[in-house]
């Protein structure tokens, strides 16, 4: 540990008489940006909740993406947060930081410094001073007048000492082989996926398709921000949903929130940036992604990968990013995105992309014991715990709320009571034109609703019965054919043109509860079996089985009387 003359740490202020137990080890965390202080908690975790260890946060200032991260930082429970200028006054046993800068020599603690993403892969020589040297691995972050300053440089895979020996071989005797917390604990939520998919909207059959954005001009967003916008548009509703997630670099410096307004409208998920990317990728069933660690870790699980963006400009041409980039299959963003993220999940072999992914991930299973071993070194008065660390799953995800969208563009076939729909919401993307429009009462737009053929009451109203609204709206919207009301979660009330009014049921399987039925869907599902020529009357007689991709709901309808005027 480096402490420059003149710059003795200051004794700690005698406030222990407010503690339960003694204090007997005082342990920095150290963050730049919200990616770094998101891996820097992770690794605290390790030692948080040991009886005798105080924890402490703060940011090293300096970087361009700091925005909100103080604020984000003191919500942190039962962690101190300490300005710059205070953490850098008194003595630690250890900091930690997953970010390096060459102004953290001035901290008074042995320094473990860790990777951010993905082990160590981006040409940054606003960082670096060098157009060669990886971020993370440079002599200009790791030294300070010609000295090494942390005292353990961590690596997420052997490969990495390879870099470092070319790019600052001093720190090397430093550099010890930790793995990488972060995609040990995606693998122990593995068990979690189905809940995951639950909260991203992957329920009925759907399949859950995650856009991945790193950031910078060359990464995803940067070269086609509307492609989010074009997934939602042309994958079917009903068989796909669509999540956003962004690095915390890109909130730090734009709206996202705006810029993919359009998007979540149609039905995009967008994930907040402080979590909830892991559980993205835990529960994908298709991934779309540039050269961010995201995309790395989603190949490294086995999900189906499509790169929109490789980043190869901005990567060191020795690392495995780089490898991965020329290796994983490539989008055509101008293409047919359906048939693209079909062909990618059917022909998927997860094998494929082990070789580069294996590079990255050391110790694979063991980066907790690995990293807690290398941090309790420099705890002496701390007791060993008795069991090995454990990490937890992530939580579920909870995506930025955005309302169900309220008009779509239906096509589909009928064989005999069977009928099988594919739904698009109607949005900004200009993709084909195609079937015919079934639309929310709720919609917006005056020019949707004059135009449907379908138009449906998704929301039980108490103030004007179901009877008189369908009534009421096929005698005002002469385009309509099917108008339907919701009377709850799996009935709902349907008036046709020719004036015949049904109640339909949703069937239960046996001993199970009736599925929900989207008034919306059912609306369409009568117009398309109406147009290929089947009766009005032969609905209460047969039913309706509706098909949206593998999912199937079987439908039966029973005639009601006309309400008292």
């Amino acid at each position: 540990m480096l402490i420059r003359p003149g710059r003795r740490p200051r004794p700690w202020p005698a406030d222990d008489r407010w503690d339960t137990w003694p204090v007997r080890a005082r342990v920095l965390a150290v963050s730049r940006t919200l990616t770094s202080a998101t891996r820097v908690l992770e690794v605290l975790s390790l030692l948080r909740g040991q009886r005798g260890i105080r924890c402490y946060l703060t940011v090293n200032p300096g970087s361009a993406f700091a925005a909100g991260l103080d604020d984000h930082l003191r919500g942190i429970p039962g962690v101190t947060l300490l300005t710059w200028q205070e953490a850098t006054r008194y003595r630690f046993d250890l900091a930690v930081a997953c970010a390096v800068h060459s102004s953290m020599h001035r901290l008074h603690a042995p320094l473990v410094v860790l990777p951010h993403g993905a082990g160590y892969n981006r040409l940054v020589p606003e960082s670096t001073g060098d157009t060669v040297s990886t971020a993370g691995l440079s002599r200009n972050e790791l030294t300070h007048r010609g000295r090494v300053f942390p005292a353990v440089v961590g690596l997420s895979h052997r490969e990495q000492f390879r870099r470092l020996e070319r790019s600052c071989p001093e720190a090397l005797p430093r550099a010890r082989e930790i793995g990488d917390l972060s995609y040990d604990r995606m693998v122990v939520s593995l068990g979690s996926r189905d809940a995951y998919r639950a909260a991203l909207g992957a329920v009925d059959g759907r399949r859950l398709v995650v856009v991945s954005s790193t950031w910078s001009a060359h990464s995803l967003a940067g070269r086609d921000l509307d492609l989010p916008l074009r997934l939602v548009g042309r994958l079917p509703a009903d068989e796909y949903t669509v999540a956003v997630v962004l690095h915390p670099n890109i909130w730090a410096r734009h709206d996202p929130r705006a810029l993919f307004d359009a998007a979540a409208r149609a039905g995009l998920r967008l994930i907040p940036p402080h979590q909830g990317w892991q559980a993205a990728l835990v529960a994908a069933d298709c991934l779309i992604g540039d050269h961010g660690s995201v995309s790395f870790y989603g190949a490294a699980l086995g999900r189906p990968i499509l790169l929109a963006a490789t980043g190869a400009t901005e990567l060191d041409p020795h690392s495995p990013t780089h490898a991965f980039g020329r290796a994983a299959p490539a989008l055509d963003p101008a293409g047919d995105l359906l048939a693209q993220v079909e062909a990618a999940i059917a022909d998927h072999d997860p094998a494929a992309l082990r070789a580069v992914t294996d590079l990255s991930l050391g110790h694979r299973g063991r980066s907790a014991a690995v990293l807690r071993d290398v941090l309790r070194s420099y705890l002496p008065e701390i007791d060993e715990p008795d069991e090995e660390p454990g990490l937890t799953p992530h939580p579920v995800p909870v995506p930025s709320a955005a309302p169900a969208p309220t008009a779509y563009r239906v096509t589909g076939h009928v064989t005999g009571t069977e009928v099988r729909l594919r739904r698009y919401p109607v949005g900004p993307d200009r993709g084909p034109a195609r079937g015919f429009l079934s639309v929310s009462a709720e919609e917006p737009r005056p020019a949707l609703r004059r135009s449907a053929e379908v138009l449906a009451r998704t929301t039980v109203r108490a103030e004007q019965p179901a009877e008189h609204w369908l009534a009421a709206t096929l005698a005002g919207l002469p385009g309509l054919t099917v108008a339907t009301a919701a009377l709850g979660e799996a009935r709902h009330l349907l008036r046709l043109r020719t004036g015949l009014l049904l109640e339909a049921r949703a069937e239960a399987a046996w001993g199970t509860p009736a599925p929900r039925l989207d008034p919306l869907l059912l609306g369409a599902a009568v117009a398309l079996q109406l147009a290929g020529g089947g009766e009005p009357a032969g609905l209460g007689e047969q039913g309706l089985t509706l098909r949206t991709g593998g999912h199937r709901t079987r439908v039966t309808f029973h005639p009601r009387p006309e309400p008292d005027s």
